[in-house]
C-alpha cells in the first residue's frame, strides 16, 4: 500500500503530493472518486474524477466509432459456363447491389464433368461480366484458375471516379 500519492483535482490543476487518506477526503469532500492513474510513477498519480460519468462517456465514444466504421464482406456469385443471357443479367444486377452496398464481390464459374476441358468458355462470361460491371465496379482480382473453377474478385469504385451529379435549377 501507498502512502503518498500526486494528486491532480477534478479541474485537471495539480494539487501536489499529500498523503493517501488526505486524497481520499478531497474526493469524498467533493462527491467524486479518486481514480488511479499512473501506478507506476513515484509517488503514484491520482484523479479526483467522476469515475461512472467518464466510464459512460468512453463507451459513448467506442459505440460512435463502431457506427462510423465501414464493414465490408466478400459476397459469392456462382455461375456455370452454359448459364444463359437472362440469368447473367440477374447475376449483374445482384452485383450491382452487393457493390452498392460497399461489399466486395467474388464470381465463380465452376466447370463439372466435360466443361473443365473448355475453360475458355469460362474465362469469357467472366470478360462479359467484367466489361458490363465497368461502370459501377473495378476488378480487383482478374480470373484465375482454382481447381475446377475460375474466380474474379469485383470491388466498389472510389467515390473520386463516380461522375458528378446532375444539378437542377428552378426559377419562379
Amino acid at each position: 500500500m501507498v502512502r503518498e500519492v500526486r494528486v491532480i483535482g477534478s479541474d485537471g490543476e495539480q494539487k501536489g503530493v499529500m498523503p493517501l487518506e488526505n486524497a481520499r477526503a478531497m474526493a469524498r469532500q467533493e462527491n467524486l472518486d479518486l481514480v488511479e492513474v499512473s501506478r507506476s510513477a513515484k509517488p503514484p498519480v491520482c484523479r479526483v474524477m467522476d469515475h461512472g460519468k467518464y466510464m459512460f462517456e468512453r463507451q459513448k465514444r467506442e459505440k460512435d466509432k463502431r457506427k462510423s466504421q465501414v464493414r465490408t464482406g466478400v459476397k459469392e456469385i456462382r455461375l456455370s459456363p452454359r448459364t444463359g443471357d437472362h440469368d447473367v443479367g440477374i447475376a449483374l444486377g445482384k452485383i450491382r447491389k452487393f457493390i452498392a452496398d460497399g461489399s466486395k464481390v467474388k464470381v465463380r464459374v465452376r466447370f463439372r464433368g466435360r466443361e473443365r476441358f473448355n475453360p475458355a468458355v469460362g474465362l469469357d462470361l467472366l470478360r462479359r461480366i467484367a466489361g458490363e460491371a465497368t461502370e459501377f465496379s473495378q476488378i480487383d482480382a482478374e480470373p484465375m484458375p482454382e481447381g475446377n473453377t475460375i474466380i474474379m474478385t469485383l470491388s466498389p469504385t472510389s467515390m473520386k471516379k463516380s461522375p458528378p451529379r446532375a444539378v437542377t435549377t428552378v426559377r419562379g
